[in-house]
């Protein structure tokens, strides 16, 4: 506030546009973002006679065209926050109503979202996928397991130690139940798995395909209005011509996740995150690692077996012969054929 003493008038007046919550006890300090279409706004305030910091999430819904489903949505963030406790789930504080919108109150995470224009190393990234994954499997693990639906750049908060921070939970689901055909749109184009476009059940693997999507972001510097570019003609992600230096290992755990049948995904966030440690993001493999890493898991203890025993005999086979088209590796490419029911152009290159 400040007098204003133009034109020899002397009154106080605003210096900006905010609302006033001073009864409810806050003071907003600056508005952090807004969405027009869903009719929210985001503002950091301040808790009145204290230092604490709050994040004052605003659903207007006096606009034309409003219905419903905004406030079950904000409803439904209310109820799902109250039952969480996890260090980077910002926690529930308040919420109140006033004649034109909902308030909903909720702890301060000095984090900015990775819906802004940043840029990570790869082993940066994968220590951002490694956290998110970690509050996936704290939600995959509650009695009524959480999918949250609306995993993207703009609803994670990364803070300078690379800490994740997740995010609106105003589309989160408990896992099993039923989504009306009114809601299963409500996702963000490109980051929506395709059983949740196509209106079929969602599963803890669900969330895993919209990390994909976020991590394939980060590592191409691609917005999230631009994902399109990213995938082809088959809906299929295609970005590797863009980061041609990560692993292949690291590659190969992207597409999984990002399957579009979502029982060839990995079936949990536990089984992704397990994996995920033992991968190097930067660097190169051999051919036997990158060939092991694309096969099921089911089939990866034969071909390791195979890879031993065959390089075992071709080391005793430089005693006794260097010959090209030696008993080993014809032995080789016939149990490649056999195993992995290759065409028959194969076999005929091998002999067998």
């Amino acid at each position: 506030m400040e007098l204003d003493v133009r034109n020899g008038y002397k009154g106080v007046i605003r210096l900006n546009h905010h609302p006033d919550f001073s009864e409810q006890g806050y003071q907003v300090i600056s508005e952090l973002g807004r969405n027009r279409e869903g009719g929210r706004i985001t503002y950091l305030a301040n808790v009145l006679n204290s230092n604490q910091q709050v994040v004052i999430k605003e659903f207007c819904f006096a606009r034309a065209g409003a219905d419903l489903s905004g406030v079950k949505a904000y409803q439904r963030e209310i109820e799902m926050l109250q039952q969480l406790n996890h260090s980077r789930i910002p926690r529930y504080v308040d919420s109140f109503e006033m004649p034109r919108a909902f308030y909903l109150v909720q702890e301060y995470k000095n984090a900015p979202s990775l819906g802004l224009k940043r840029s990570f190393h790869p082993e940066e990234i994968k220590q951002i996928a490694l956290s998110i994954l970690e509050i996936l499997v704290y939600l995959q693990k509650q009695v009524a397991p959480i999918i949250h639906r609306d995993i993207k750049p703009e609803n994670i908060l990364v803070d300078q130690e690379l800490n994740a921070y997740l995010v609106d939970f105003g589309l989160a689901r408990i896992q099993g139940t039923k989504i009306a055909l009114s809601s299963f749109v409500a996702g963000t184009p490109g980051f929506m798995p395709p059983e949740e476009q196509f209106g079929h059940s969602l599963t803890e693997a669900s969330d895993l395909y919209s990390l994909g999507a976020t991590l394939i972001c980060l590592l191409t510097n691609t917005r999230s209005v631009e994902i399109e570019k990213l995938i082809d003609d088959n809906y299929r992600f295609n970005f590797q011509q863009f980061v041609p230096h990560i692993s292949p290992r690291f590659e190969s755990w992207l597409m999984r996740i990002v399957e579009r049948n979502r029982k060839r995904r990995y079936a949990n966030a536990a089984i992704a995150l397990k994996v995920l440690k033992s991968i190097e993001v930067v660097g190169t493999a051999s051919r036997i690692e990158t060939l092991v890493s694309t096969i099921k898991p089911r089939k990866r203890a034969t071909v390791l077996g195979l890879a031993t025993v065959v390089t075992l005999a071709a080391v005793g086979a430089t005693f006794i012969s260097c010959q090209p088209g030696d008993p080993v590796r014809q032995l080789l490419k016939a149990t490649e054929c056999q195993g992995f029911n290759l065409s028959s152009s194969c076999q005929e290159n091998t002999g067998h």
